[in-house]
């Protein structure tokens, strides 16, 4: 599995010892030494841990909020728990969950276990000794915006989700939040996003349709087969919620950096989107058009979307940083980052409207 663990950093530490009297009163199985564990390193929202048991030859993954500021909604443990046990049997790429905490007293947070996947995780760099010729890169891309269009063709109502957001009116929801969210988290060496923010707010499309929407849909919260890349797992379900599938697609392809964009957004790639062979932003967009019957008449207002939701998340984590509520040293420069979405953001209403 390709992924980055280290020791657990000291401001993300906890009693790995009550953790474990915890757990095994409601696991089967696990009685006997605690785990070994490990810190993820690769996101920069919630924390994720490695839970080895090596007497048992097995592993659990635990989720918990970060520490310092966070958003109002954000990383709540126990939705983000209900929504992959609903969806794991029409959805079966979701994770198995086994254990959800409230109880502050064992960690001091709420937190969850679940299974691990077992598989490759792609990151920004394939994993020495791996070759990946056009055609499997082409099947790739297309694996990943074909399972988005899988999940966004649930019912709602059949996964027991009707209830996971609050219906018509998304499009407009979020722009006001991010938009306020921005406001609440912004530094005084990022940029206003005055512009992107009062061009969306007067383009905004109504809700293209209502869907469970996962909200962080990448090539690294893909789990693959080690062997014909499969999809095989999605992880990272803290931000899904019923909502408008477009947005979902807009926030995704903000992420996916190709072959022929300029320099910075090569240098902060996160995922491999840019070998030969990957399908183009402009091509996924047709694909999934053309598997669901949408129309991408307003792409440029989604595509703007995504890019500044990924500021906002962006700024949100450099926030913790600035203000010393982590000292993470991965976020020391996020605000060079937030300012250059501004400029692609700008860059994307000017080719919209012609000037």
């Amino acid at each position: 599995m390709n992924t980055r663990q280290s020791p657990v950093r000291d401001e993300d530490s906890f009693d790995v010892e009550r953790m474990h009297t915890w757990l095994t009163q409601r696991i089967d199985g696990l009685a006997g030494p605690r785990p070994d564990i490990t810190q993820f390193t690769g996101g920069a929202s919630n924390l994720t841990y490695l839970l080895h048991y090596p007497h048992l030859g097995r592993e659990l993954i635990l989720r918990r909020p970060p520490t310092g500021k966070k958003a109002a909604s954000a990383h709540d443990m126990a939705r983000e728990y209900r929504v992959q046990e609903a969806l794991k049997p029409l959805f079966p790429l979701v994770p198995t969950v086994r254990a959800l905490c409230q109880d502050p007293s064992v960690i001091g947070t709420d937190f969850y276990v679940m299974d691990k996947v077992p598989g490759l995780i792609l990151r920004g760099r394939l994993p020495d000794g791996m070759d990946l010729p056009r055609s499997g890169a082409r099947a790739l891309s297309e694996a990943f915006v074909d399972t988005l269009t899988d999940l966004h063709q649930i019912d709602p109502a059949a996964a027991g989700l009707a209830d996971l957001g609050k219906g018509r009116g998304y499009v407009r929801r979020q722009i006001d939040g991010w938009t306020r969210r921005y406001a609440q988290a912004r530094t005084w060496n990022t940029p206003s996003f005055r512009r992107v923010t009062a061009w969306l707010a007067d383009h905004q499309p109504d809700d293209s349709a209502l869907c469970v929407v996962h909200n962080d849909w990448r090539l690294d919260n893909l789990v693959l087969d080690e062997t014909d890349l499969r999809v095989t797992g999605v992880l990272d379900w803290e931000m899904a919620t019923l909502g408008d599938p477009l947005m979902d697609l807009g926030s995704a392809l903000a992420y996916w950096v190709q072959a022929d964009d300029d320099r910075i957004a090569r240098t902060t790639r996160r995922q491999p989107s840019h070998l030969p062979g990957m399908l183009t932003r402009t091509e996924i967009v047709e694909r999934y058009c053309h598997r669901t019957g949408q129309s991408a008449d307003n792409w440029p207002f989604y595509e703007t979307f995504g890019l500044f939701r990924l500021a906002v998340i962006i700024q949100q984590i450099y926030y913790r940083y600035h203000h010393k509520q982590t000292r993470n040293p991965a976020f020391r420069n996020f605000w060079l980052a937030v300012n250059y979405l501004d400029h692609r953001c700008r860059a994307v209403i000017r080719r919209s409207t012609g000037n």
